[in-house]
Formats: structure tokens, sequence, C-alpha cells
């Protein structure tokens, strides 16, 4: 059991914690993400090989691109929703596995796509109206996917329950979200940045051509790659920060204690305490 984990955790303490995880389960976390994603970067390769240039801007490639996006919803709800039912194993000190986590979201991935969905549209919504709200609600609905997939709620009980999780804690979850997704973006551009000075270069000497086949390529290789290596930790520290949330304000530190101290009626199995003569 992860003792040090079940106590309430400092902002430094949670960004350990979840950088501790990531390595200790470094296989686990990028397998998880990688093979949704596989199929994802399949998508786009094969629009590499069938789409001729030009055609974004034609009613063909806009029906590519609302593809593409529905394609999407599912591959980011399945690594994501898996990654937090993994988190929440080896953070709890139990051990799983990539097709246990996988196997254990099959089910539940058309629903976790709505929430995904819906959530996203209503922070772009706040986000369009003005910028405060949209960060003040992305902060009250922070703690969203852990609390859809661990308590199986949907998208009004989802976003509710992360509003009531997060009280009081909304600066530190703003500091955690700020620096994983400035991780998360630095990466991306250290191999985004050397693909478009290329493709400067080659569109100086060809202002009228269009974008070169392995631009088309490397772009989705870098997104698939940032995907696998960085975006689990931002996953990670939000299902931890859930965890310390239930301790806070719900004591499940102390629930999960007792749980490991009820005897069964008929004898002791592993793990709980022997019934007393």
């Amino acid at each position: 059991m992860a003792t040090t984990a079940l106590r309430p955790l400092s902002l430094g303490e949670l960004l350990d914690r979840s950088f501790f995880l990531f390595r200790k389960h470094f296989l686990l976390f990028v397998g998880i993400y990688a093979v949704p994603q596989l199929a994802l970067l399949a998508f786009q390769f094969v629009s590499v090989a069938l789409r001729p240039q030009g055609i974004i801007f034609s009613m063909a490639g806009a029906l590519w691109t609302l593809t593409a996006w529905l394609l999407m919803l599912p591959v980011v709800a399945t690594s994501h929703g898996a990654a937090v039912l993994a988190v929440s194993k080896v953070h709890l000190g139990e051990q799983t596995t990539v097709s246990e986590s996988l196997s254990g979201i099959k089910g539940r991935i058309a629903g976790l796509s709505l929430i995904t969905l819906g959530v996203g549209i209503g922070l772009a919504i706040a986000f369009l109206l003005l910028l405060i709200p949209g960060i003040i609600l992305g902060l009250m609905w922070a703690l969203w996917l852990p609390v859809a997939v661990l308590e199986d709620k949907g998208l009004v009980d989802s976003t509710r329950r992360s509003t009531e999780l997060s009280k009081g804690s909304r600066g530190r979850i703003f500091v955690i979200c700020f620096l994983f997704l400035v991780l998360i973006y630095m990466v991306y551009l250290l191999w985004e940045f050397p693909i478009l000075a290329v493709v400067g270069m080659h569109r100086g000497y060809n202002p009228v051509g269009g974008l070169p086949a392995w631009f088309l390529i490397a772009t989705p290789i870098g997104t698939f790659l940032t995907s696998c290596l960085v975006s689990p930790l931002f996953t990670i520290a939000l299902t931890v920060t859930y965890y310390d949330q239930k301790v806070r304000k719900e004591g499940f530190d102390l629930q999960l204690m007792m749980s490991t101290l009820d005897v069964p009626q008929n004898g002791g199995t592993p793990g709980t305490a022997p019934v007393s003569t």
C-alpha cells in the first residue's frame, strides 16, 4: 500500500508523486497511450496517401477533417480513461498491465467520449465568452476525468463532483495544470521547430508549392510521440490530485485503512486481519 500517498500532500509532494509513478511505470503508461493512438496515427498516414494537395479547402477536406475529429474522441477517451484506471491501481500499491487497463475502459468508451465532448464544448464556450471565467471553469472541472472513470458518473454529475472536490485547492490545481501543459507544449515544440524550419527553407525556394509529404508524415509522428511520452504525466497528476482531495475532504485514507481491517464472516483472506478466537 502506498502509505506516503495516502495522506494530504503538499504541492511539491503531488508533483514528486506524479513524476515518481511515471518513472516507475513508464512502459505501462506509454503502452496505454500508444495502443489507441496508433489508430489515429494510421488514419493520418492514410490521409496523407489519399488526399491530394488543396483538398483541405474543399467539401471533401471538411468531411475528412470531421472524420478525424470523430476518431480522435474515442482515442482520447480510451487512452486517458485507461490511464486513470492504471494510476488508481499503482497509486494505491496494486499491480496492473496495459491490457488490463484498456479492457477496464472497453465498455465505457462511448460514454466517456460524449462526456469529453461535452466538457470540451463547455470550456470552449466559457473561453470564448471571456478568458478568466474560462480558466475558473477549467479549474472547477479539472477533476472530471478521474471522477467519471473511477466513480462512473455522467457529464453533469462528473463536473458537479469535480467542482465540489476541487473547492479550496484550485490555486494549486492551476499550478499543476500550468506546469504540465507547458511541459507538454515544450516537448512538442522541440519536435516541431526543426520541422517548421526545414519547411520554411523549402517553401522559400518553392513558395507556390504545397507542403512536402515528409512534413505531413513527420507532424503526426511528433504528435504521437508527445502524446505517448509526455501526456500521461498530466493524467497521472490529475488522478493523484483527485485522490489527494478525497483524503483531505472525505478521509479516504481512513476509509481505505478500515476496509483492509474488515473480516468476512467465513474467515480471513489475504490482506485482512485474522479472526480472533
